[in-house]
């Protein structure tokens, strides 16, 4: 059996004299392009229409106008007529009967009082971080079509079902890296409060990144709600994490090491430099920054010890929380020190999650804030959902992996060429 979109192209082609001809007289009389009683109002009319006609020959084996086989067989019974909201505004069409009932259209299924794609254009536009509101003015400006809040939640709370089975669904066995960092999104929880949302992001051995898991925090996390989230991570399928890189969260590199003891856990350094610099004037920030780099860009980590022994002499007396920061956290600053170039460049930092963490902050700095946690998660799962195109994504390959991979081979054996 044909799709509803092969039967819409038959329609199509079937029909491009009619087409035509209703271009040419929307062009004569100056017919407006959208609305109920605009151009392509009358163009998805002409294809529903023409598409429901050809389901329908398929369904009873004969076409319209044709005589139908003799004996008790089904056969065409008129037509109902109902109104379909589409992308271009609402749409009348008539939707042919069989005398037996049991026709039952692809394109517009019994019932439906949208077209496909309808709802799709709601689900983007929340996705871009319009409130309900104001996608309810956005249709009427542009589509002329007046649709319910109820309308506009129901074709949003689907994504909510979608975004459950998500935060649900397996995961690879291994993950040669996990980053894990933060974003504070505005939500109402009694009064309105800037609250982490914490996105761990996963690059398996064949290379691919993706988006393994969101999670709301109250900004007082500590070991045992990282203990929560990332055993769920375990209990959908990831048995060893080779290296987590992470920002400094409290209580989060004892627990990934509860949870895979034998993962490293690397500190994401250009976080750290950024830490280092609230302790220091502004006018000094260039000079240490440049010096930090000269750290963490040494060759071992004998290198690395002695080039920072003279970062502590030279900026140690004028600002000690600078050099203490850095020392406190020494043991997973050096982590990727141990590693071949390759894995470096993979794992130092965790700025792989930047840009999504800019698209999540254009999504949510037009909301204000979310009513609740939910709501806010919904609008996060559309931004990973929806990538934007020409565009570097989180989500993807990985940028020479197989370079890195097989560095991780020699460096990690048979944790990485057993799986």
């Amino acid at each position: 059996m044909r799709t509803g979109a092969e039967l819409a192209q038959a329609a199509v082609e079937n029909n491009r004299g009619l087409a035509e001809e209703l271009v040419e007289r929307a062009r004569r009389d100056g017919l407006q392009l959208v609305g109920e009683n605009g151009l392509l109002a009358g163009l998805v009319k002409l294809v529903l229409e023409g598409a429901l006609e050809a389901e329908m020959a398929e369904h009873l084996g004969y076409e319209k106008g044709e005589p139908a086989a003799a004996g008790p067989v089904n056969h065409r019974n008129g037509v109902g007529r109902k109104t379909v909201l589409s992308q271009v505004g609402p749409v009348t069409i008539d939707v042919p009967r069989d005398r037996a009932g049991t026709f039952e259209p692809q394109i517009v299924p019994k019932h439906a009082r949208r077209v496909d794609g309808f709802s799709e254009t709601i689900v983007s536009l929340y996705a871009k971080g319009l409130t309900t509101g104001e996608i309810q003015a956005h249709l009427a400006e542009v589509y002329d079509v007046d649709v319910s809040r109820d309308l506009v939640s129901r074709a949003t709370s689907q994504v909510a079902q979608e975004m459950a089975a998500w935060r649900t669904r397996p995961l690879d066995r291994v993950y040669a890296v996990l980053l894990i960092d933060c974003i504070y999104i505005k939500i109402r929880d009694g009064a309105v409060a800037n609250k982490p949302v914490y996105i761990a992001v996963g690059i398996n051995l064949d290379g691919d990144r993706d988006v393994l898991g969101m999670w709301v925090g109250t900004g007082g996390e500590g070991a045992k709600q990282w203990m929560t989230w990332l055993t769920e991570l375990r209990n959908r399928g990831v048995a060893d994490v080779l290296i987590a890189c992470c920002d400094g969260l409290k209580g989060l590199p004892d627990s990934v090491q509860q949870v895979w003891p034998q993962a490293e856990v690397q500190l994401c350094v250009v976080h750290l430099v950024r830490t280092s610099l609230r302790y220091a004037a502004k006018q000094h920030w260039a000079v240490i920054a440049r010096d930090l780099r000269e750290v963490y860009t040494a060759k071992t980590a004998d290198e690395a010890e002695q080039r920072f022994t003279r970062f502590e002499d030279d900026w140690g007396e004028r600002y000690p929380a600078v050099v203490d920061t850095w020392r406190r956290n020494w043991e997973h600053v050096i982590v990727f020190m141990r590693f071949p170039a390759p894995i470096r460049r993979v794992v130092y930092t965790t700025n792989m999650i930047e840009s999504l963490n800019s698209r999540f902050r254009q999504a949510t700095r037009r909301r204000g804030h979310f009513p609740d946690d939910d709501a806010a998660l919904k609008v996060l799962y559309l931004v990973i959902r929806n990538p934007i195109k020409n565009r570097a994504n989180v989500t993807g390959r990985t940028p020479a992996w197989k370079q890195a991979i097989n560095s991780l081979a020699g460096y990690y054996g048979d944790r990485v060429t057993q799986n």
